[in-house]
């Protein structure tokens, strides 16, 4: 039993962030000894699993937690700000369970809700149009998919993977869904052994005529003036507000764990005052940045909120002014934690390089999410749309 059954209504925003910084609380106690193992977060996601999180997206009646983003996305950034690593698959889950209601319509989204409550799925993939094309085609025995995808999040220990796979004879992009379960479906390549978010369950996929069952192709992922509703395309700067929430959640670690260390020796130099200036300004701008960041993303969660509630009423001008905000949110605290896990080391001293304080996970988590989606992609976004009103182009950061 999860903790979810054990209330009788939809719990409420501050139930859930209690529960979240539990969850995180218990992550920040073995983080850095997990980050240094570096192996497979089973027992991680277990803890997620027990905590009702996997299905905190889901409603109620579907037999799960019945939050909404602005929720889920508070708890992504609580559990960054333990292990960014974890955060990401969490994020990435959010994501990707909730792309039938972007690409597939209620009633599909609302069947998979209920088997993935009731079987609490982790959901791992992606359905970034970077990867090498995976192939949908159809047969006697039913759609199977083959290919490789050479990265994707959560993989080594998603129970369901969302991909992009493209249909043979059409050549249409489509969200499908596949069982890791399979023998088709091999997960694991070296693609995953990276420097940082080293605990992002990550690498690459092979399906050798892996099975999509019927009802499980999510629905269509190209985007022209004939496909895609503006409200499908809210699922772009939905993940870029979930990217975002990594970024400030490590941010928001990396500042709490150095000043916890600051406060404990007092200085970061030998001779050096507890009041030194140069500390004291440092923590302030950073505090400044991260804080600046989290309100932008709280301003563009508030908006991608207002068009999830418009549906299929949300227009494309409206869509776009959500994505362009978004973006903003995702550029700004990508710039905060780069910013926050290089400069809060400064003010630790020499000392931060010791293995033993890990704190150069905080900076190698932070590169390493932001690589796989540099934030001058988005910055060329606001910049196009501030100059030209140009709408952003449909894109996933997972």
């Amino acid at each position: 039993m999860t903790v979810v059954d054990a209330v009788a209504e939809a719990p409420d925003r501050a139930w859930w962030l209690q529960i979240a910084g539990e969850a995180a609380d218990d992550l920040a106690t073995d983080a850095v000894i997990r980050d240094q193992a570096g192996k497979t977060p089973y027992d991680e996601v277990a803890r997620l699993r027990e905590a009702g999180l996997l299905a905190l997206l889901i409603p109620v009646e579907h037999g799960g937690g019945g939050a909404g983003w602005s929720t889920a996305c508070a708890v992504v950034r609580k559990i960054a700000a333990a292990d960014g690593a974890i955060g990401q698959v969490l994020g990435c889950h959010y994501l990707l369970s909730f792309s039938a209601r972007f690409f597939g319509g209620a009633d599909l989204a609302a069947r998979l809700e209920r088997e993935s409550a009731a079987g609490q799925w982790c959901w791992g993939g992606g359905l970034t149009a970077r990867e090498p094309r995976l192939t949908l085609t159809s047969g006697r025995d039913g759609r199977v998919v083959n290919g490789r995808q050479g990265y994707a999040t959560g993989v080594l220990v998603a129970d369901r993977l969302a991909v992009r796979a493209t249909h043979a004879d059409t050549g249409e992009p489509l969200a499908v869904l596949v069982d890791t379960a399979d023998p088709g479906v091999v997960c694991g390549g070296d693609d995953g052994d990276t420097f940082g978010q080293r605990l992002a369950a990550g690498g690459s996929v092979e399906f050798d005529a892996a099975p999509v069952e019927d009802g499980a192709v999510l629905g269509p992922l190209s985007w022209d003036e004939d496909t895609p509703s503006p409200f499908s395309g809210l699922a772009a700067p939905t993940g870029r507000l979930v990217s975002a929430q990594i970024c400030l959640g490590i941010a928001q670690g990396v500042l709490a764990e150095a000043r916890e260390y600051t406060r404990a020796v007092h200085a970061p130099w030998p001779h050096t005052s507890p009041r030194d200036p140069y500390a004291l300004t440092t923590y302030g701008e950073l505090t400044v940045a991260t804080l600046s960041a989290a309100a932008l993303a709280d301003q563009a969660l508030e908006a991608l909120d207002s068009g999830l509630t418009r549906g299929e009423d949300l227009t494309d001008d409206e869509c776009a002014e959500i994505t362009v905000l978004a973006a903003a949110a995702e550029a700004a605290a990508s710039r905060a934690a780069h910013d926050a896990t290089a400069r809060a080391l400064d003010v630790v001293g020499a000392r931060s390089a010791s293995s033993a304080y890990g704190f150069d996970r905080f900076w190698r988590n932070a590169r390493t999410h932001t690589l796989y989606d540099p934030v001058a992609h988005r910055l060329h976004e606001v910049g196009d749309y501030f100059l030209n009103g140009e709408h952003p182009p449909f894109t996933l950061p997972f």
